[in-house]
């Protein structure tokens, strides 16, 4: 069976490189980064699924529409977080594919010191003003109650997303990705268990979905504390960070404290605009009745998950792009980033077919409410066309985040978000007749604008001379 398998890989391997979309000898270190991130954002992504669909089943599409109000707030928490990892892999892949560990250590080390400065007043603003905030995008009492409640226990646990986030993006901008993998997928496994005994044994509905989430988070801290100080799991099979956290001096260095907080921004600011989006989007859906918040919720929930494969691509494209640039071999790096960008879009056009022929038993497992279910099939299927477009943005901005050349990005996510989504979206309001398929539209357009401004800035090449900043070392 294992030698069939392989034969069938091989073979796949062969199509692929004759057939032009990735060559072979790339596929390999491709895969061996992106298939432990693919689980990791299934592990991840999942969390937030099994919440929306135990609680709505339990309690019913106020409680999906609340949970989507929490989650716009909690995006920024998560959007940030992944911004400044984003900082974090760009400088740290380079610095070790030059084989300077000294300054990849730095950059690590910086990165975990902004992660409790910016995580910190999130949680106690999000703690103090959790019903006001989700006051602010619903009138209805009962999903304003259940955003509220989940938001309040789930705050103090932003310290934990941000400092996993670091820790994860470490190991993968050293080439492994194996490691975080296995720790986060027994991080969300663990989430997902404490949920079922919480919501459904004590029946804490969503209190306890926000606490299960909570403690796994803390869960994941505490095993990473091991690795990143240089310790070797016993469990996993692999060798130790060879950019562990030191006692050694000096613990900042300013100048390169300043080139992190220049790549890691825009993507905050990049990541945070995609996270603000969902504000007004979830404002236009109430003006529909709660049922098309929690349609529009479910078929974000499951575009997330059909997302998980670019926490495999983008990461392998930063780190493979980076460390080939740290090499100064930028046609190498040039064609992993387009390679890549072709895998990767073949994988997403497989998935989102299969998705598409099941939408509505995959909107069925949210809710059995009739009205609900009639529109969640369809924001299903069409959250499988929008995740196209984030098959496309996610591998070429990971491309130009392993140069460091993140502020395009940013502007491409204002521009295909703000000036094309959201007024497509505001439509829907205007009497028309256009309604709800306004919304299925910006759904669209949210992803395929960006990811084609980002392909355009990819082609230009203009992100190797950006690298070359960031590879000379100040006062060299």
């Amino acid at each position: 069976m294992v030698g069939a398998l392989a034969h069938a890989g091989r073979l796949l391997a062969r199509s692929l490189d004759r057939a032009g979309v990735i060559a072979e000898h790339r596929l390999r270190p491709t895969l061996s980064l992106a298939w432990p991130r693919v689980l990791t954002g299934v592990a991840l992504m999942s969390k937030q699924t099994a919440d929306v669909a135990m609680v709505g089943l339990v309690l019913g599409p106020p409680a999906i529409a609340g949970l989507a109000f929490a989650y716009a707030f909690w995006g920024i928490v998560t959007f940030l977080a992944i911004g400044l990892a984003g900082g974090t892999i760009a400088l740290v892949s380079q610095h070790y594919g030059a084989e300077r560990y000294d300054r990849a250590e730095l950059a690590v080390k910086a990165s975990l010191l902004l992660s409790v400065a910016l995580s910190i007043p999130l949680s106690v603003g999000y703690v103090l003003g959790a019903e006001s905030l989700i006051g602010l995008l619903s009138s209805d009492p009962a999903a304003v109650g259940f955003g509220a409640a989940y938001l309040v226990v789930l705050a103090p646990a932003a310290v934990f997303e941000f400092l996993n986030m670091i820790v994860s993006r470490t190991y993968a901008a050293v080439g492994d990705t194996y490691t975080p993998m296995t720790v986060r997928v027994a991080g969300g496994l663990l989430n997902i268990a404490l949920n079922a005994v919480f919501i459904f044994g004590l029946e804490m509905g969503v209190v306890g979905a926000a606490l299960g989430t909570g403690l796994s988070l803390a869960a994941v801290t505490v095993a990473f504390a091991w690795g990143i100080v240089g310790n070797r799991y016993p469990v996993i099979d692999r060798p130790p960070l060879p950019v562990p956290i030191t006692r050694s001096r000096p613990h900042v260095e300013v100048a390169l404290t300043r080139q992190l907080l220049s790549i890691s921004t825009p993507l905050m600011g990049r990541r945070a605009a995609e996270t603000a989006l969902i504000f007004p989007l979830l404002a236009i859906a109430g003006t529909f009745g709660t049922s098309v918040v929690a349609a529009l919720e479910i078929g974000r929930r499951v575009r997330a998950l059909i997302d998980s494969l670019s926490w495999g691509f983008s990461i392998a494209a930063s780190t493979l792009v980076g460390q080939n640039l740290g090499r100064e071999d930028e046609g190498e790096a040039d064609a992993y980033g387009r390679e890549i960008l072709r895998f990767s879009l073949c994988c997403y056009l497989v998935l989102a077919i299969g998705v598409i022929a099941l939408a509505n038993p995959i909107a069925g497992v949210f809710t059995d409410d009739p009205e609900t279910l009639s529109l969640a099939t369809a924001f299903v299927a069409v959250g499988a066309v929008s995740a196209l477009g984030l098959g496309l943005d996610g591998s070429v901005t990971g491309a130009l985040r392993g140069a460091g050349d993140t502020a395009f990005p940013f502007l491409a996510t204002l521009v295909g978000m703000y000036l094309v989504a959201l007024p497509v979206a505001y439509t829907g309001t205007l009497g028309l007749g256009i309604g709800v398929a306004a919304l299925y539209l910006a759904m669209v357009v949210e992803t395929w604008a960006p990811g084609a401004l980002n392909y355009y800035r990819f082609g230009t090449g203009k992100w190797k001379s950006v690298s070359r900043t960031y590879r000379e070392t100040p006062g060299d």
